[in-house]
């Protein structure tokens, strides 16, 4: 999606010494003053936080996946609250599972961004602390509607994204298309799949396939699935973790299992794709943001939650990152604003997901100890 964000050149010089400034007093130790008008690197008119949170962290700690959340946003807060940023990325829930789990030492992260499935490991193992929602008045900006999904790990997050896991086709080299997970083991799609790596949406789908539920726990059927993956195995051409949309929109595959943001974003590239919901029902994800129990700077969490969920803020991810958004701030804005990304946005059914694709979806679920199966599957079927 093509979207000017952009100001005057002149108004750039004000990053220069801003920037500057915030770089050279992190690096002597010390909290910069407040930038009262701040420019990001691309030009972006960083908005002011609303309300402002006051706190005396000098930096804040983020651990976030790759691809998803704006770069803006990120440089904007640390130049409107003189703080330093220290942002690390990660590919799947399962290897923010393996930092985060293995104590204060080696997990420094104040701000976490868990999906579906992981965010009740968390919560379960006290790897979250409840909210102080008296601290996040921008949770008012929420659907209340929408983020009813979220149930109990409302105490816990502060709702960022949602959507859709499904299939996406190029319409013009694919027949026959599809239309059901089932059809993806059709021996034509040999090595034209990109997939997504995350083991329990592969191995949800495969069970889909067979009748079962996509948080089954009966080893009977999950070794139905995994002899099922191993047939899929000769379709799906690479597994990417970051970005599927690149080998799509490269034309190294025609066919992919993506999370509907991907989608969205190589439709806006190249229209010959079309994204289905699978007979099926997709696979949905609910995703947040979470402070750790022994957060060394939990009152610049706070601030950076209040930050990323203003609506003047938040509509950012509608052009960077569009998957489906639970803020109705973000979209009142946008609507008011940049009526051609509000109207792109609500205008598409995979980012403006249908409720009842919602409803006849399938939610990946903590399923405890049964959580070793699907990981023995996973590396059994990738060997």
């Amino acid at each position: 999606m093509n979207v000017s964000r952009k100001i005057f050149p002149a108004v750039r010089l004000i990053l220069t010494s801003a920037l500057c400034a915030v770089l050279t007093a992190c690096a002597a130790g010390s909290k910069p003053a407040l930038v009262e008008e701040a420019v990001a690197s691309d030009g972006f008119l960083c908005p002011q936080p609303a309300p402002r949170v006051d706190f005396e962290s000098e930096e804040i700690n983020i651990y976030t996946w790759a691809e998803y959340v704006p770069e803006d946003i990120f440089e904007c807060f640390g130049l409107v609250y003189g703080v330093k940023m220290n942002v690390d990325y990660f590919s799947s829930n399962e290897e923010l599972y393996s930092k985060v789990s293995l104590g204060a030492s080696v997990n420094p992260y104040d701000v976490i961004h868990p999906s579906d499935y992981m965010i009740g490991v968390l919560m379960r193992e006290g790897l979250l602390q409840k909210l102080d929602k008296t601290r996040l008045p921008n949770l008012a900006n929420l659907d209340a509607d929408l983020i009813k999904a979220y149930g109990a790990s409302l105490d816990y997050l502060a709702p960022y994204q949602m959507g859709t896991q499904a299939i996406i086709y190029n319409a013009e080299t694919v027949n026959p298309a599809p239309t059901a997970w089932a059809d993806l083991w059709n021996p034509a799609y040999k090595g034209r799949i990109v997939a997504v790596e995350d083991s329990r949406v592969i191995i949800g789908a495969a069970l889909l396939t067979l009748g079962y539920d996509v948080n089954d726990t009966d080893p009977s059927h999950l070794a139905q699935a995994k002899q099922k993956l191993l047939e899929l195995m000769p379709n799906i051409r690479v597994f990417d973790a970051d970005s599927p949309k690149t080998a799509l929109i490269a034309g190294d595959v025609d066919l992919g299992i993506v999370w509907n943001g991907e989608a969205f974003l190589t439709q806006s590239e190249d229209p010959r794709f079309e994204y289905v919901f699978p007979k099926e029902g997709s696979i949905t994800f609910y995703d947040g943001m979470g402070i750790s129990p022994n957060a060394p700077h939990a009152d610049a969490a706070y601030a950076w939650l209040n930050y990323l969920l203003q609506g003047g803020v938040n509509w950012l991810t509608l052009t960077d990152y569009p998957y489906t958004n639970p803020n109705r701030a973000a979209l009142d804005y946008a609507k008011e604003n940049h009526p051609d990304v509000y109207e792109a946005y609500i205008s598409s059914p995979i980012t403006n997901t249908p409720a009842s694709e919602f409803e006849r979806g399938h939610e990946v679920k903590d399923v405890g100890e049964a959580l070793l199966l699907y990981d023995q599957i996973w590396t059994e079927i990738k060997k």
